[in-house]
């Protein structure tokens, strides 16, 4: 019964908070006009992937808050800090069992939820506050980007396999396999796998319910191999989520930005390699890696089959739209994929 609480009161507390910060954070973000300056559909009409203006609300994109996944990094910071305040007052064994921040399990992922956050939110407000080009999303601004994720996912990398000793990567049904100094650039690999699908946030409500579906799964697989600390952190941006999720329905009241996307991509990569489920990524997170590769799939049919298109535009929920699919229908069926891809993926890591 503790077990279940600790997991379930501060992912409640996280979504309370979530709902009570959303009015005070929409008021300054409609005070300061956080959106772009420019829509995406002037940079890509320059593109060969012209004709993206057709499925594309402009107008929405330019008058919406682009920063609404601050709700969420700062919902987990704040429930963080309750529970630690409420540990150090009371002393109690049920504060101390409610707090769940320990070395050993969720201090890195708490960690590179808050610097991932940040890099992503500047990369927003150099979208929002920025001057010529950096209004646009230019080259050199995705190329300093990448750099960032992958000196991150160094440093990450470099703390797992010296201060944690982690080299090994479980492969299901196999056990375990020694990748050695590999880990390293392994887990920059997986890292920047999942930051390259943050283009999921591009219609209301998509990749909150995308996102909310994917760490609940890991509340459960953390939960049941009784990593209790990171059960609850997972539960915490679930709570966080869900709170952004409920003001993202359309019409969306903000986007989720790259300081949300960036965040938690970023901390899921490390929560994967923690729980030893790594490997079943591309299941549990099934949206995240079918739309990265769609963009995948688009790019290297244009190089090498003389500009064909393998989807009518990339990434994957914006063919669909060009089909003739409502934004509400895409959402709703990316949200039905990702709930039972991430059943199975817990069920797999279950009976592995």
């Amino acid at each position: 019964m503790t077990n279940a609480l600790k997991i379930f009161l501060p992912a409640i507390m996280s979504f309370v908070v979530g709902i009570l910060l959303t009015p005070v954070a929409t008021h300054y973000f409609y005070k300061y006009k956080m959106w772009r300056r420019t829509s995406r559909s002037e940079n890509i009409a320059k593109s060969a992937t012209g004709g993206f203006a057709q499925i594309h609300d402009e107008k929405a994109e330019v008058s919406t808050p682009r920063t609404g996944g601050m709700i969420i990094w700062i919902s987990v910071i704040v429930t963080i800090a309750i529970l630690f305040l409420v540990d150090t007052i009371f002393k109690s064994n049920l504060s101390s069992k409610l707090y769940f921040i320990s070395r050993n399990q969720t201090l890195l992922p708490f960690f590179t939820l808050i610097v991932a956050s940040l890099v992503g939110l500047g990369d927003d407000f150099l979208q929002i506050f920025g001057r010529g080009k950096w209004t646009t999303d230019p080259i050199v601004l995705r190329y300093i980007k990448v750099g960032i994720i992958l000196l991150l996912g160094t440093m990450i990398g470099l703390w797992f396999f010296i201060k944690l000793g982690v080299s090994d990567l479980y492969i299901p049904w196999y056990g375990f396999i020694n990748l050695g100094y590999l880990f390293i650039p392994f887990f920059i690999l997986v890292m920047l796998s999942l930051w390259s699908s943050s283009v999921i946030d591009g219609i209301d409500g998509l990749s909150g319910g995308v996102m909310a579906s994917i760490f609940m799964a890991y509340t459960l697989i953390a939960y049941f191999n009784n990593q209790l600390d990171i059960a609850a952190f997972c539960a915490v941006i679930t709570g966080g989520i869900i709170a952004f999720l409920w003001f993202n329905i359309p019409p969306a009241r903000f986007y989720m930005g790259e300081t949300g996307m960036i965040g938690l991509t970023v901390t899921l990569s490390v929560i994967a390699f923690m729980t030893d489920t790594v490997l079943l990524l591309p299941i549990i997170a099934f949206p995240l890696f079918i739309t990265s590769l769609s963009n995948v799939i688009q790019m290297a049919s244009r190089k090498f089959r003389n500009g064909k298109k393998v989807f009518l535009f990339a990434p994957l929920h914006h063919h669909f739209e060009a089909l003739g699919w409502p934004k509400y229908k895409v959402t709703m069926r990316y949200w039905i994929v990702g709930i039972m891809t991430s059943i199975i993926g817990v069920i797999i890591s279950f009976i592995d």
